[in-house]
């Protein structure tokens, strides 16, 4: 089969250009060509197509090689010339070479011309690949490959710019952070195929409603910015108003369904008083996470003295310092026992598990300073799994000691909603029973109602995979929200704990003891244990032993205490046995 060959022909001479021809054709070419002998035309045949090659004479009238490697070089191609000639001495072929000429063949010895072509035509190929190899590499090193926006990268690089404007000739610019509001729901329910081509969709929908001088750049998953050029926040509200209408028009087709989507914007303005690229995405991705959390499908502007774009920036803190703890093994487990109410003895029955921080300074920080932070940015099911892991070692290493030999002893292990609905997690937690070779039965996991349970029957369906593994569950705080009997109706659990906020109260106040009461009546009747927290005295105690509640959990009980200093303690108490006996 020919291979085609684009041919420019630089010769005053029809028949000399016809012979190169007939000798490429014998070569195995199907050569289309051209040909030019003066440098008006050359230079329009150039501009007019693209060629593989180039052949010029030496000596034509008006006209030589020299004057036609400048045109080459001049018009920026990458298209090997080769100079084919009669009368061409020496000295001259050696200047035409340095000039750009790849090669030079005398006209009486043209069996050197097909190889010469060959080898030229593949090097130019390579080098035209090598070109486009690079240049697929930067545009990949500044772009985002599913959508072709700017990369976060190349978006930060620009921001920088433009806060360095900003403050030189106090130019304003405006910075919006969006977030799709259920582009889970769709990655989940039609796949991670539709959840790509939604974004490439939206990446048009975007495109279309900011102005040519904006960078609109994907910042990862269904996050993206908008850099809003030489514009006042006022102008930006606006541009910000038109893609949320623009996107509340859009209907996402897939498979036959029609799907809406709707996209919360944290809208930012940039001026001489902005610090840096990390501080101004951090104010736009709080602002934009605060117009989710206030309905979703919204604009929030951030203000420095926006009460809640405080709180979530010091949210945004907590989340770094929870990361680096788990890495870190920075947490720490205490543990609170529990007593059976209506033993004579306060003897010990079972214990809850408590997640502590400590920081820096030593000092220990209780969950309700960090756990917020961890259930709005996702990251329960990390805390979960730190817990886990190191209450069962802690159960393993001291099961001798412990109370599991006995029916009415269970370690109690808070769990966060997030948790129940990870896919993920009933592995994880069944593998570690079989990494710690843990007996089950004395293990009960605690739901907390203050964590949403995104997903009820997947909670359900958790819970009872759990259960017939042998472990038992509590349900925690129960009380606090009427979401409480919904729960207690419809997942397997067997215990009951009452919500601290009634038992505290309950000596002074005639409804919380009601409702203790009422609480401790309904759980015997479901079958359930019950357990009372917040108990703080003995009044409270024997009032509870009254009404007949099961357990009792409280700083009147037992003072957490880390089961770090417990294990140091226990083997200090072993050495000191062990040097007794010496």
């Amino acid at each position: 089969m020919s291979i085609p060959l684009q041919l420019l022909i630089v010769d005053d001479s029809e028949n000399d250009s016809l012979l190169l021809v007939r000798e490429l054709t014998k070569g195995g070419y199907d050569v289309s060509h051209e040909r030019v002998d003066n440098s008006e035309d050359m230079r329009h045949a150039i501009a007019g197509s693209s060629w593989d090659i180039i052949i010029t004479d030496h000596n034509m009238p008006g006209f030589d090689s020299t004057q036609a490697l400048k045109i080459a070089s001049d018009s920026n191609i990458d298209t090997p010339v080769i100079i084919v000639s009669g009368n061409m001495g020496e000295a001259i072929a050696v200047d035409a070479m340095k000039s750009g000429a790849m090669d030079y063949i005398m006209k009486d010895n043209l069996s050197r011309l097909v190889p010469a072509v060959q080898r030229e035509v593949r090097e130019s190929e390579s080098r035209k690949a090598r070109r486009q190899a690079e240049q697929t590499i930067i545009h990949m090193a500044y772009h985002d490959a599913l959508t072709g926006l700017a990369n976060r990268n190349e978006f930060e690089h620009r921001l920088k710019d433009a806060i360095t404007v900003s403050k030189l000739r106090h130019i304003h610019h405006g910075l919006m952070y969006l977030d799709l509001d259920q582009f889970k729901i769709i990655n989940d329910t039609c796949g991670h195929v539709a959840g790509d081509e939604l974004l490439r969709q939206l990446s048009n929908v975007l495109n279309s409603q900011i102005r040519e001088t904006d960078t609109l750049a994907r910042l990862g998953g269904d996050e993206f910015g908008i850099l809003l050029d030489n514009c006042p926040i006022e102008t930006a509200t606006t541009i910000a108003d038109s893609i949320i209408k623009e996107i509340n028009r859009f209907s996402f087709q897939w498979q036959n369904k029609s799907i809406d989507i709707t996209t919360s914007i944290g809208l930012v303005a940039i001026n001489n008083k902005s610090r840096n690229v990390s501080s101004v995405l951090s104010c736009a991705d709080i602002a934009c996470y605060t117009a989710k959390d206030l309905g979703r499908n919204r604009i929030h502007i951030y203000k420095e003295d926006d009460k809640e774009l405080l709180r979530r920036h010091g949210e945004m803190q907590w989340v770094s310092r929870i990361r680096t703890a788990i890495q870190n093994d920075e947490f720490l487990l205490y543990r609170q026992n529990m007593m059976v109410v209506d033993q004579q003895e306060s003897e010990l029955s079972s214990f809850e598990f408590l997640l502590r921080l400590r920081d820096k300074t030593g000092e220990i920080i209780p969950p309700g300073a960090f756990i917020p932070a961890a259930e709005r940015y996702n990251l329960m099911p990390d805390l979960d799994r730190w817990v886990i892991n190191r209450a069962f070692r802690y159960l393993s290493e001291n099961s001798k000691r412990l109370k599991s030999g006995s029916d009415s002893f269970f370690a109690f292990i808070n769990l966060s909603g997030a948790s129940l609905s990870d896919d993920k997690f009933f592995n994880y937690i069944r593998d570690k029973f079989q990494e710690y070779n843990l007996d089950q039965k004395i293990v009960c996991f605690e739901i907390t109602e203050t964590a949403a349970i995104t997903n009820l029957q997947r909670a359900i369906d958790f819970i009872r995979d759990i259960k017939q593994q042998g472990c038992h569950f509590a349900l925690d705080d129960f009380g606090s929200g009427l979401s409480s009997f919904t729960y207690l109706k419809n997942i397997p659990v067997d215990f009951l704990k009452i919500d601290g906020s009634f038992v505290r109260n309950m000596l002074y106040d005639d409804m919380d003891a009601a409702f203790v009461a009422a609480i401790n009546q309904l759980g015997h009747v479901a079958n359930l244990k019950t357990i009372a927290e917040f108990v703080e005295n003995e009044q409270t105690l024997e009032r509870l032993k009254d009404i007949g509640v099961d357990y009792a959990q409280g700083y009147g009980i037992h003072l957490p205490e880390s089961i770090d200093d417990e294990e140091n303690q226990y083997l200090e108490s072993l050495v000191k046995r062990s040097n007794d006996k010496l």
